[in-house]
């Protein structure tokens, strides 16, 4: 390896010892509980100190999992006009101004106009930045699967992640409930 490779290696290390960790609840179906343990977890490391704080979170009116955002810090999200409705976003340039140690945060297809057209490249500029991400998905939106799963239930699954993202993660939670349950 000459100078210059050997530099640019270095710079990589360091670059990467910067990045935030990346935590990933992962579900067969929606309601399994994947956003309820990642807020009892935001809720356990904002009693342990750690500055955690909620970008961006779907409740789907779940009652339980409504009550699990009370108390947890969040960051004030986007509002933009997107066909003619007012809609709020996750707002990644307030996350990476504030800059908490570990942000909350579930994926989808940003707005036109938003910096990435993913969330999922928001979170790669998030982890970037130093901030840990913890966020949760369900297996039909990783891209290898989709179309198993869509053969399977008939269904299409239009907001996809690569699966490079699932492996960029330090974690992986898998959280299923029984038929019964």
């Amino acid at each position: 390896m000459d100078r210059e490779q050997s530099v640019q290696h270095f710079l990589d290390l360091l670059k990467k010892s910067r990045r935030g960790n990346f935590k990933i609840y992962i579900g067969m179906i929606a309601g399994v509980g994947k956003t309820y343990r990642m807020l009892q977890e935001a809720h356990d490391l904002l009693r342990s100190g750690i500055d955690v704080q909620v970008g961006y979170v779907e409740t789907h009116g779940r009652t339980e999992t409504e009550a699990l955002v009370e108390g947890l810090p969040l960051i004030p999200r986007r509002r933009s006009f997107y066909k003619g409705k007012e809609v709020e976003e996750m707002d990644l340039q307030a996350i990476l101004n504030i800059h908490p140690e570990v942000v909350i945060e579930l994926a989808h297809t940003n707005i036109d106009g938003s910096k990435n057209e993913k969330r999922w490249q928001d979170v790669t500029d998030i982890l970037e930045a130093g901030i840990s991400v913890i966020t949760a998905v369900n297996i039909q939106h990783l891209e290898g699967l989709n179309e198993d799963v869509q053969d399977i239930t008939g269904i299409e699954i239009k907001e996809r992640i690569p699966d490079s993202v699932l492996e960029q993660a330090d974690e992986v939670v898998n959280i299923d409930l029984t038929a019964d349950e």
